[in-house]
């Protein structure tokens, strides 16, 4: 189904034809329809009569009259659209849709796969990266927003129907790892041999104990040296131990993607090491590289530093050795060659930008990346900050751990079901209290801007009323409880009623579900998660005041408001989904 706002952009570009004829650019035949902000005013509101004012030398209030004056206010069925038309201010127009068009529209959703969701007319390939830890080292309170704000962009572009890939670019490959062979060969050989297990925390405690020997000993420096050079030769005992080191921090990665129900294809650096040499021969076969100190650096225009010199992309070291913006090129190339991606996400925090600015310009400089063809987008984040506003850290000053931040969400949920809900089924309560945790962290993060910072607080990010998780949740179960107070069938009911918007809590309520299409391909262009837990937060508003003011069950209209409530439900579970936030029936 058509979104409301492009149905009524359709109508306007067909009077601004028919209103001025051959006397438009085609920019300006391009309809400007916004949401109105204050619904008193109507649903929607056209901005063209302001444009076009001075290009005929005209009054925007006259244009506005002449563009209303050859608007179709009829849909194919006859049916009248809009019900009110007002030219407000110097020329604005504001429509105020017809509750019967509404009712029309929103009945279909039953008829229409996917809540009348249009898939996309062409399923482009969408590669997305997130989440990105390291080998070696724990999830921590920075992978939080990466995880999160990754995942729930690509499950809003897989519900649309796209083509798409999910990649975890973790750092699974460097000098760190010949530190940690030699350390194990000459420690915990028992651990490389499969005969004792170890876990990721005892694997960080002989990194920095095998870094403290790196920086100490000149023996067990060469050694780990001479190990960093048998694992890139592929050398059979020493890609075993690497595998092991891998697989100890896999498990651990594992934990916390399950908790947070996020779904990842690994592809770490070492992936890409093999392609490394040709990939500097290719750029140096271009004439784009620069020899600097020894170091081979690539030299994109209009970047420079705080001195005015310009600023390198380095693809290899002096010393022969690769780093990390050499493989952040070849997976950019591997990509858009291999892959074939029409648009590639990268979700990584703010602080990356120049990086990324740089890589991007060096692949257009190399040739293999056209922005004409292929778009990319840095999704950058801000910082999750502890309730003193600084860094968010534990007690201790170190670095929060993700694992145990979601614990804590939990925990805290279960002190809180235990309070508000003392009569609910125990055997039910963790379970409750697991889902109520995870999704309050989810939604706390997902519905700030993700450019700005943001405060983490348990207190907050829990309570049962705002703009919360909880509350969200809350409204899904009211549906729920509605429901199976009426013994409601929806498919028989469906079958013999219509919905019939008519009280203005109704027609509120019916307008904000039929804009949800709408506000998913706004997400899809901005990239910004929060743009849909506002919608879902404002439905959820618009469902309360719906069933405080049009009473359901037991009314002349029950059967007609049960339709509407199913519909908000869908709508509220699968937006909700989009964003990873699951729904529980009971509470």
């Amino acid at each position: 189904m058509q979104p409301l706002i492009s149905y009524l952009e359709n109508k306007v570009e067909a009077a601004l034809s028919k209103a001025f004829k051959n006397e438009l650019s085609s920019d300006d035949k391009k309809a400007d329809v916004a949401i109105c902000m204050q619904q008193e005013h109507g649903h929607y509101q056209c901005n063209n009569a302001l444009k076009l004012a001075k290009r005929f030398g005209k009054s925007p209030r006259k244009v506005a009259e002449e563009i209303v004056a050859n608007l179709d206010l009829f849909s194919e069925a006859g049916g009248k659209v809009i019900d009110q038309i007002s030219i407000a201010g110097p020329g604005f127009i504001n429509f105020t849709l017809n509750s019967d068009f509404l009712s029309q529209r929103l009945q279909k959703l039953f008829s229409e796969e996917n809540l009348g969701i249009e898939p996309v007319k062409e399923k482009k390939k969408i590669i997305i990266e997130f989440s990105s830890p390291n080998i070696a080292k724990e999830l921590h309170v920075g992978h939080l927003r990466s995880t999160i704000i990754g995942e729930s962009l690509a499950r809003l572009f897989e519900f649309l129907g796209y083509d798409v890939l999910r990649l975890n670019h973790i750092g699974d490959w460097g000098t760190q790892f010949g530190m940690l062979i030699a350390y194990l060969r000459e420690n915990k050989a028992n651990v490389l041999a499969g005969s004792e297990k170890a876990d990721l925390s005892e694997l960080m405690q002989w990194y920095k104990d095998a870094k403290k020997r790196f920086d100490e000993d000149t023996l067990f420096k060469k050694q780990s040296q001479l190990e960093v050079v048998q694992l890139q030769q592929g050398k059979t005992d020493s890609l075993h131990a690497w595998k092991v080191i891998c697989d100890i921090s896999r498990k651990a990665f594992h934990e916390i993607y399950d908790l947070l129900d996020v779904s990842l294809v690994e592809r770490g650096e070492s992936f890409y090491n093999p392609q490394l040499p040709g990939l500097v021969k290719y750029l140096e076969e271009k004439n784009i590289v620069e020899i600097s100190d020894g170091a081979k650096c690539i030299y994109p225009s209009g970047f420079t530093n705080r001195e005015g010199k310009p600023l390198p992309l380095m693809i290899q070291k002096s010393d022969g050795g690769f780093n990390y913006d050499t493989t952040d090129m070849a997976a950019l190339k591997h990509r858009i060659d291999v892959e074939k991606a029409d648009r590639i996400i990268v979700v990584v925090d703010a602080g990356q930008s120049l990086h990324f600015q740089l890589v991007f310009a060096s692949a257009q400089m190399a040739g293999f990346y056209d922005p004409k063809k292929v778009k990319i987008d840095h999704v950058a984040f801000g910082l999750v900050l502890g309730p003193d506003g600084k860094k968010f850290k534990t007690r201790a000053g170190t670095t929060e751990k993700l694992i145990d931040l979601l614990y804590g969400a939990v925990s805290h949920a279960e002190k809180i079901i235990d309070e508000k809900l003392p009569d609910f089924p125990e055997d039910e309560k963790k379970k409750l209290a697991k889902a109520i945790g995870i999704n309050a962290v989810k939604y706390a993060d997902l519905s700030c801007l993700r450019t700005k910072d943001y405060v983490f607080s348990y207190e907050r990010m829990l309570r049962f009323e705002g703009n919360t998780a909880v509350f969200l949740m809350y409204s899904y179960v009211r549906i729920m409880g509605i429901k199976r107070k009426a013994k409601a069938d929806i498919e028989k009911i469906q079958q013999n009623y219509k919905i019939d918007l008519q009280h203005p809590s109704e027609i509120s309520l019916g307008y904000h579900l039929l804009r949800f299409q709408e506000i998913l391909l706004l997400v899809v262009r901005d990239l910004l998660p929060n743009r849909l837990a506002d919608y879902l937060y404002e439905l959820a508003e618009k469902f309360n005041a719906f069933f405080r003011d049009c009473k359901v069950i037991g009314s002349d209209k029950e059967n007609e408001r049960l339709l509407l409530c199913e519909i908000t439900g869908n709508i509220l579970k699968k937006g909700l989904h989009i964003l990873g936030i699951k729904t529980v029936d009971r509470m």
